[in-house]
């Protein structure tokens, strides 16, 4: 027997219809949010940023794949990691079937990580995935966009990271942190060093601009299975990471 509140269809539609105007101020409220994103001023991109990609070496300028706009994710997989993060594998599985959809809307995509091209070629075989995905690891563009932290950043406690000052030294009680290192093969410190994002850029008359960031929660709307189940009888009902990647999952 259920202890959820049950009501007969009348009532059910009444509530409906009461959600149903909340949900529409939220729509129009993101509305608003994108057209704010989209008013931020442009900063020219000075530094070269060399990355290794299936085609070759190429320029943040090549990423754009002759297209005017490129978004980018910055996918937590560092070169001492054994397998991408668990978390930035569940959102990558939405990927693949966007980016031709973004292509035909003049918008060029990829991920970014610091891992050697070889891992991520080998490890995108083994996802089944198929969209770009470019290796910075002779770069400092990790850095420069704040999803790769210096071992002197990192122990002074002080890591710019989502728009403020973050102390990200792992506590020894933290089976999360551990949980989730391990799934990448790595241990605590190593995979703090390494942070998750996206940042979209803009290609005119030659130069190069960043126009937006986002990191932390500001990539929740990216994460596909979480718009199904804010939908769903029982919400995300999460009880620490209940997510695997898609091949790891009991009886796949």
């Amino acid at each position: 027997m259920t202890d959820h509140r049950t009501g007969t269809r009348e009532q059910w539609l009444a509530a409906r219809l009461e959600l149903l105007d909340a949900e529409k101020e939220l729509t129009r409220r993101g509305d608003e949010l994108a057209r704010l994103r989209q008013e931020l001023p442009w900063v020219a991109i000075e530094k070269e940023y060399s990355f290794e990609t299936d085609e070759g070496t190429a320029s943040l300028a090549d990423l754009f794949r002759g297209r005017s706009q490129l978004l980018v994710y910055h996918f937590m997989f560092g070169p001492d990691f054994t397998a991408g993060c668990p978390s930035c594998s569940a959102i990558a599985d939405g990927f693949s079937g966007s980016v031709v959809h973004l292509a035909n809307h003049d918008v060029a995509f990829t991920a970014v990580s610091r891992a050697p091209l070889e891992k991520l070629q080998a490890y995108k075989r083994r996802m089944g995935w198929s969209f770009p995905w470019a290796s910075s690891l002779d770069s400092d563009f990790n850095s420069d966009f704040h999803v790769f932290h210096t071992e002197q950043e990192w122990q002074s406690g002080a890591v710019d990271y989502n728009f403020r000052t973050s102390d990200f030294r792992p506590s020894e009680e933290s089976p999360g942190l551990i949980e989730i290192a391990s799934g990448a093969g790595t241990d605590p410190v190593t995979f703090r060093k390494e942070g998750p994002g996206m940042s979209a850029f803009a290609l005119e008359d030659g130069a190069v601009y960043h126009t937006y960031s986002a990191y932390g929660r500001g990539l929740d709307g990216l994460w596909g299975m979480y718009s199904w189940l804010d939908r769903a009888p029982l919400g995300r009902n999460e009880a620490g990471m209940w997510w695997r990647r898609h091949d790891e999952y009991a009886g796949d």
